[in-house]
């Protein structure tokens, strides 16, 4: 096999042929990798498709998307409830404010209380206990934005300042 062209250019054919079968060895190495490769995504492939139980990827899908529709559901659920709480706890009471004293000095004990009950608003009750010798009397008095239509004590003005400000329990 000569060839003038190979003789121009000072190539020895063996070389050429040496080249060539080595090149085609690394593209059988690489034909091999592949196929390993292949085979791996195959086997992977298969085995999600199955799934573990037999079970087709349709039917798995559909489970999920039911479990996905009852989360949906429970969360609508929960939203409609926490804002039910939530409106609530607008007119639950929140604070409170307490004085113990003595209505009359000769008593002693600090048994008489003024005891504030209010909501978000500062709307609510202010209750007035006195205590005396001859009983206890009980009083209650609205109030409307922390502010009483009737005349407070000054016992009963210091629990709402407590239950609107959240000072600490004071002794009048």
């Amino acid at each position: 096999m000569d060839s003038e062209l190979l003789e121009i250019l000072g190539i020895d054919p063996a070389y050429i042929l040496i080249g060539m079968a080595a090149a085609i060895l690394i593209l059988l190495i690489l034909v091999i990798v592949c196929l390993a490769k292949i085979s791996g995504l195959k086997k992977r492939y298969y085995f999600f498709m199955e799934g573990q139980d037999g079970k087709s990827l349709e039917e798995s899908m559909q489970a999920k998307f039911s479990q996905l529709d009852a989360i949906d559901a429970l969360s609508r659920d929960n939203k409609r409830r926490i804002a039910q709480i939530t409106n609530n706890l607008q007119i639950a009471i929140q604070k409170y404010g307490m004085i113990k004293y003595d209505a009359f000095d000769e008593l002693g004990g600090k048994l008489s209380f003024s005891l504030a009950l209010l909501d978000k608003k500062d709307d609510g009750i202010v209750l007035n206990a006195v205590h005396t010798r001859d009983g206890c009397y009980t009083y209650i008095k609205e109030i409307i934005r922390g502010e009483s239509v009737l005349l407070l004590t000054p016992e009963e003005q210091k629990a709402i300042d407590i239950a609107i400000h959240g000072d600490k329990e004071e002794d009048a």
